[in-house]
C-alpha cells in the first residue's frame, strides 16, 4: 500500500555505464503523483538513458527506481508487466506504423497487449483522437497521410488511450514549428492534469520545459545539477542553468567544436 506523501517516482543514487562511458553518475529525483517535471540538459547527457532506466528497458549498474515506493530494478514475468502498465510514452518522433490505419496506432495496446475486443478498442480510439483536437475520419487514414502536428496528437492520443499513471515525453516538440509547438504543449497540459497523470518529459525546448513543467530538472556530466520550481528557473543561481536556458556560447558549458 502506498504510503500518504510517497513520490511517485523516486530515483536514488542510478547510475548507468555502457563500457567506460559513464552517463548517469549517482541520480537522486523525486516526483510527486500528479506532478509535471521536465529534464533539460545537452546532448548526450544521459535524458533518455533516465527515462529508459525508469521504464526497465536499461538496467543501471547501482541505485534505486521506486515507483510508489516500490523498488522496481529487479522485476520479472508478471509483476514486471504490471510495472509497464502503468507507464505512456509520447516518442520523439510519433513513432508510428506505417502500415496500420490511425485508430489501429491509437489502440495497439488495447488490441495486442489488453486483448479488447476490436469495435470497443476502435471506439476508444476514436473518442480519444477527439480529445486531442483529432475528427473520426483521421482514424481511418494513415500516419503518411498526417502533418507532423497531426502526427504528433495521434501519438498523445496512444500515449493516454489506456489510462496511464506516468507519462513520458520525449522532445515532444521537436520538428514542429512555434505555433503548432504551442498547441501540442497545450494539450499535454491539457491531458496530464485533466487525468491527474504523472509526467516526466526530457526537451530542448525551453518554452515547452517553461508551458508543460510544475518543477524543472538540469542534467549534466550524467548528474542532477539544480532542481526547482518553473518559476525558479530565471534565478537558479546556476551557471550551467542560466547558460542553458538562455542559449548563450559563453560559459561553464563547452560545446566541442571541430576546426579544420
Amino acid at each position: 500500500m502506498q504510503v500518504k506523501n510517497t513520490p511517485k517516482i523516486e530515483l536514488r543514487d542510478v547510475a548507468k555505464s555502457f563500457g567506460s562511458k559513464r552517463v548517469l553518475q549517482g541520480i537522486d529525483l523525486s516526483i510527486t503523483k500528479g506532478e509535471s517535471l521536465v529534464v533539460i540538459g545537452g546532448s548526450g547527457t544521459g535524458k533518455s538513458v533516465l527515462i529508459k532506466s525508469i521504464m526497465g528497458i536499461l538496467k543501471p549498474e547501482k541505485g534505486s527506481i521506486l515507483i510508489d515506493g516500490e523498488e522496481t530494478r529487479h522485476l520479472r514475468g508478471h509483476a514486471r508487466d504490471l510495472h509497464m502498465a502503468k507507464f505512456g510514452m509520447l516518442f520523439q518522433g510519433a513513432a508510428l506504423f506505417d502500415s496500420l490505419p490511425v485508430w489501429q496506432n491509437v489502440a495497439f495496446k488495447l488490441l495486442r497487449a489488453l486483448h479488447v475486443p476490436p469495435k470497443t478498442a476502435k471506439e476508444k480510439a476514436i473518442e480519444t483522437l477527439a480529445s486531442v483536437g483529432l475528427g473520426e475520419e483521421v482514424g481511418e487514414i494513415y500516419p503518411a497521410e498526417l502533418s507532423g502536428g497531426m502526427q504528433k496528437r495521434v501519438g498523445l492520443a496512444r500515449a493516454i488511450i489506456a489510462e496511464p499513471e506516468i507519462i513520458f515525453f520525449d522532445e515532444p516538440t521537436t520538428g514542429l514549428d512555434p505555433i503548432m509547438s504551442d498547441v501540442i504543449n497545450d494539450l499535454i497540459v491539457k491531458c496530464v492534469r485533466d487525468r491527474g497523470i504523472t509526467a516526466l518529459s526530457i526537451t530542448h525546448d525551453m518554452a515547452s520545459a517553461r508551458k508543460i513543467s510544475d518543477k524543472i530538472a538540469m542534467l549534466h556530466d550524467g548528474k542532477i545539477i539544480w532542481t526547482g520550481p518553473t518559476s525558479q528557473i530565471d534565478h537558479s543561481g546556476n551557471a550551467h542553468v542560466d547558460q542553458f536556458i538562455n542559449g548563450r556560447a559563453e560559459g561553464p558549458i563547452k560545446m566541442q567544436i571541430r576546426r579544420d
